[in-house]
């Protein structure tokens, strides 16, 4: 299963229309003039001085906008989230090469970036009513959804998780969501700074926690390992980046947009507080399929100790941070509620796209 997992490619597209230069292979070849782009010493200089070197790129962004937001294409959207992610992900620091960070603060990457997030951030609203949220009693919708979302209802994706998924399938599923599982926390790290209050040190509480109290062997993500290296994935963060669909990398790439912008402050604090309220119930699906599988305890680690750990983070978010924030920012505090609201929508997209990609490859 190895060998499939590291095989699969969710780039099929036929490559049709394509610019001259840009290699064959339609987004992927796009992507991999990208990562050339990357890759290139001093990159704004570069284009300074040849301003057609990133003409076919560009050309593919534009189809790409068109195509995702306009048309609904899968294959736009893929290939959008995995440029933004390829953008994002070099805001953390991975202990790779240093030279591949040699373009971090390169104006025509946020150029790109900003082109992207625009479009895509607009399109995104459009499934929710603000008007209804910024006249809404956030403080009490906020307390209705904490409830809820306590015990979600049976939805088919977690029947399947529960009752029908292989292990080939679990495997496939630890090995997507190892994208985000085997560096999680990180993107909170970029809201903890600034003045002292109540509200971040419950939240630097949260992260201590995710980070084992500065123990390795306690950290969430250490747990995550462990759980592939039993079944036999590897464990090297971002090796199974091809399987991510981009439903999942949305979610990733989303939360990258609300950390890095602390006008977003408040929505991704909504946002992090439904992720923790529901965490638990959602661990104990993946937890409830590895017990009928019949894999070890070391398969299902990471699950016990986040079902233990998130019904305590679950009720810091929702008292300590959303709701002091609905006082702090009373204008402002619809935002909370939106956050709230997205990371719900959001989650549950990727969930259902990953469990149609396992439905996929068990077939």
């Amino acid at each position: 299963m190895t060998t499939v997992l590291e095989n699969i490619s969710l780039f099929t597209d036929s490559g049709e229309s394509l610019p001259s230069f840009v290699s064959t292979g339609g987004y992927q070849g796009a992507e991999q003039k990208f990562i050339e782009l990357l890759n290139i010493d001093n990159l704004d200089r570069e284009i300074e001085s040849n301003r057609g070197i990133t003409h076919g790129f560009d050309a593919y962004i534009d189809k790409a906008l068109r195509e995702a937001y306009e048309e609904n294409s899968n294959f736009a959207n893929l290939f959008l989230q995995r440029v933004l992610y390829r953008i994002n992900r070099l805001n953390l620091f991975w202990y790779d090469d240093l030279s591949n960070y040699k373009n971090e603060r390169s104006f025509y990457l946020q150029s790109v970036r900003n082109k992207i997030e625009n479009r895509w951030q607009a399109w995104e609203l459009k499934n929710f009513d603000l008007a209804a949220l910024q006249n809404s009693d956030v403080k009490e919708e906020l307390l209705k959804r904490g409830a809820a979302d306590l015990h979600p209802p049976v939805t088919p994706s977690k029947a399947y998780l529960t009752d029908t998924m292989s292990v080939e399938g679990y495997r496939y599923l630890l090995a997507v969501a190892s994208l985000d599982g085997l560096v999680e926390a990180s993107r909170m790290s970029r809201i903890l700074g600034g003045a002292s209050n109540e509200v971040q040190a419950t939240l630097i509480r949260v992260l201590l926690e995710e980070y084992g109290n500065g123990r390795l062997h306690k950290k969430h993500s250490t747990f995550f390992a462990q759980m592939m290296a039993e079944l036999g994935l590897n464990t090297e963060p971002e090796y199974y980046f091809h399987l991510a669909p981009w439903e999942l990398l949305a979610s990733i790439n989303h939360n990258f947009l609300l950390t890095e912008c602390k006008q977003h402050f408040l929505r991704y604090n909504g946002g992090l507080t439904y992720f923790e309220i529901v965490g638990p119930s959602i661990y104990e699906d993946y937890k409830a399929a590895a017990r009928r599988l019949n894999l070890s305890e070391t398969a299902m680690g990471y699950w016990t100790l986040h079902i233990k750990e998130d019904e305590r983070h679950g009720q810091w978010m929702l008292e300590d941070v959303a709701l002091a924030l609905t006082h702090k920012y009373p204008h402002a505090a619809w935002e909370i509620l939106l956050g709230y609201d997205q990371e719900k929508w959001m989650g549950d997209r990727a969930g259902n796209a990953v469990i149609r990609l396992i439905k996929q490859f068990e077939t």
